[in-house]
């Protein structure tokens, strides 16, 4: 479980440095940013997505005590 959400870290700040190298490089009314911002949000949804689903199946246990 780790492995996954540091692979979706790495992921997600990828998407974010292409997006910050097309809105640096790319022409007025290129889409490539967008798409790169688009890719960036699903991404980390994603990763709640299943964080809160490996919480719920106990893949990610709990606090224990107090």
């Amino acid at each position: 479980m780790r492995y996954v959400v540091i692979l979706m870290l790495l992921l997600i700040v990828g998407s974010l440095f292409s997006g910050l190298y097309f809105v640096m490089h790319d022409e007025a009314g290129s889409k490539r940013a967008v798409k790169a911002l688009a890719v960036r949000v699903g991404l980390s949804v994603a990763l709640f997505l299943v964080l809160i689903a490996s919480y719920y199946f106990g893949f990610i246990p709990g606090r224990v005590g107090g």
